[in-house]
């Protein structure tokens, strides 16, 4: 018999060869715990950091503390030489009594140019004394009056020298303002600081190390996301713990570097044992939502776009798998989600499969023969999709 013949009798007689319905990989839906982050690297900063500064000129005579010493309050810090600024007070000081002695002098002038006028008075009364005379008399009060008020301003003025002349040598003697430590030292003893229109820093005091801030840039894609009194987790190079803090602030204060729009984060973090030191850089995990014990389906779900199915429902969705290994889409609400998981806010679906992909190279014809000496493609890492099994 004719082979195409034949051909065509077996196909009328047994039909054309069936295709196989498609396998899929699946992953249950099932719980764990889901934490979204944002990532951030961020620098240790002082809470509040104080400058100490010389608001006079001079050689700085003494240094009392150096890097990490602890101050208080009112300590003294640095002395620059007084020598100057002392003479410069003790002039000021002979000038405020010259100046007092001075209107003791025209206390004395007046009084005796009121007791003269007075005499001129009464003798013009008695036409013992004549106009031009009594007209001198008054003009001399006058002028006394006037001498002595010049006086008593002298007196003030000189008041202010004194004060002035004494501030500047206190500002010889350096205190701390605060309670803390010192972290930066800019000079040296023997060194002379020229103070002009600012005040020449030479120490700068961290006032609490206890508590630290960590100021953090994010980009403008993140920030929005982020809120005040979200929990952060971080760690620093110099340690293998991590530390947990809270968002203090964002700051609205955005900068721009290469067209990237960055908005500064403030995290407070407890700093008890004092490990953290400023500069430090830290890498943060900003926690903006967090489901515990959650119904979750992986992220690999809604990457799956089967080939041969079509739904009316947009946006996000999955595809479950039936019991007559078929697939069907579904819409449920979903929640919070992190780079593996999502929450799914239906109970109903717990253990369902969901298909994440199709099976290939693990499926042959029942009927098709196998070459032992046939070479086997390589195999690849398969992404199983499996989420957590629930917490206990």
């Amino acid at each position: 018999m004719n082979p195409i013949v034949a051909s065509l009798l077996a196909l009328s007689l047994f039909g054309a060869p069936k295709e196989k319905a498609p396998v899929y990989k699946t992953a249950p839906i099932s719980r764990t715990d889901i934490v979204s982050t944002v990532e951030a690297t961020g620098t240790v900063t002082p809470i509040k950091k104080v400058e100490v500064g010389a608001q006079v000129n001079g050689k700085i005579v003494k240094l009392y503390v150096d890097y990490n010493s602890v101050v208080t309050n009112g300590q003294v810090v640095a002395e620059i030489d007084p020598l100057v600024y002392r003479a410069n007070y003790d002039s000021a000081v002979a000038q405020l009594h010259q100046n007092e002695a001075n209107v003791m002098l025209r206390e004395a002038t007046l009084a005796y140019a009121e007791k003269t006028l007075a005499r001129k008075q009464k003798l013009r009364e008695s036409m013992s004394c004549s106009e031009a005379d009594l007209d001198s008399a008054i003009e001399a009060r006058d002028s006394a009056v006037a001498q002595l008020a010049a006086a008593k301003a002298s007196v003030e003025q000189s008041k202010a020298s004194v004060s002035q002349a004494q501030a500047n040598l206190d500002y010889c003697t350096i205190v701390s303002p605060v309670n803390g430590v010192v972290i930066t030292r800019s000079v040296d003893e023997g060194q002379t600081v020229v103070s002009s229109m600012n005040a020449v820093g030479l120490l700068t005091i961290a006032e609490d190390l206890k508590t630290i801030w960590i100021e953090a840039s994010v980009p403008e894609a993140d920030v929005g996301e982020i809120r005040e009194g979200q929990q952060v987790t971080f760690t620093a190079d110099a340690y293998r713990d991590r530390f947990t803090g809270v968002v203090k602030q964002v700051r609205i204060s955005s900068s721009t570097t290469n067209n990237v729009v960055t908005y500064p984060i403030i995290v407070e973090a407890v700093n008890r044992d004092e490990k953290l030191f400023p500069g430090m850089t830290v890498t943060l995990a900003i926690e903006t939502d967090r489901a515990d014990d959650a119904l979750a389906v992986t992220q690999a779900a809604f990457r799956f776009r089967p080939k041969d199915k079509s739904t009316e429902l947009r946006g996000k969705k999955i595809w479950l798998v039936k019991e007559d290994g078929d697939i069907e889409a579904v819409q449920p609400e979903f929640g919070a989600s992190d780079a593996s998981f999502t929450q799914v806010k239906d109970d109903s679906l717990e253990g369902r499969l969901v298909a994440i992909g199709y099976e290939t190279g693990n499926v042959k014809s029942a009927d098709a023969a196998s070459n032992p000496f046939m070479p086997k493609p390589p195999q690849r890492g398969k992404n199983k999709g499996t989420a957590p099994a629930p917490k206990q």
